[in-house]
């Protein structure tokens, strides 16, 4: 018999559905990390991205044993959609923008290629990270949605227009803007990023 740890995301969720509950703790320990990630990316709290994570999960383990899953795709893809849409519901009630930082505290900047230089140069890094940072915040929602999609969730064009219900052109798209936007934001605010 072949290890949990090794199986296929089919794999483990056909054993999940025929009742090995393993298989169900393999597969969430499997994307836990990428799909925590990215809600708290989006929502910017940690105990709001704890519920929300924990929601998502309990609505695909619905889904599974409902019978209603199709096996369509990836396992993850089809996770990350679940959890935007929960992530979305949750803004369409408060109302709200957040600001985009990972769960350590780090700026989503630093996905955007910008590696911190040598000790002497920390505090300006710090600097340039937070005015970035307020810039991305500063993004319509549809833009910035991707760039974290793609930019820490490793997501592909595809993958990101099935989870955002749009076209694979309309996602390029709002990447491309959200870019256009960055650089006139950098441009206009005289930033100097190295």
């Amino acid at each position: 018999m072949q290890t949990t740890q090794l199986r296929s995301d089919s794999e483990l969720i056909q054993a999940f559905i025929k009742g090995d509950e393993k298989a169900l703790e393999a597969i969430v320990y499997r994307y836990k990390d990428k799909i925590y990630t990215s809600i708290y990316m989006l929502v910017k709290d940690k105990y709001m991205a704890e519920d929300l994570f924990q929601d998502a999960f309990l609505k695909m383990i619905r889904t599974i044993r409902e019978g209603r899953y199709s096996e369509q795709g990836k396992f993850l893809p089809w996770a990350m959609r679940v959890a935007h849409n929960l992530c979305m519901d949750h803004f369409r009630k408060i109302r709200q923008q957040t600001p985009v930082t990972l769960p350590d505290g780090q700026d989503i900047t630093s996905l955007l290629g910008m590696m911190e230089p040598g000790a002497s140069q920390k505090m300006e890094t710090r600097q340039v990270n937070e005015s970035v940072r307020q810039l991305i915040e500063k993004l319509p929602e549809e833009q910035r949605e991707v760039i974290v999609m793609r930019m820490y969730g490793d997501l592909s064009f595809k993958e990101i227009s099935d989870i955002t219900s749009v076209s694979i052109n309309t996602a390029l798209g709002r990447m491309r803007y959200a870019l256009i936007n960055l650089r006139r934001m950098i441009e206009d605010k005289q930033l100097v990023l190295r």
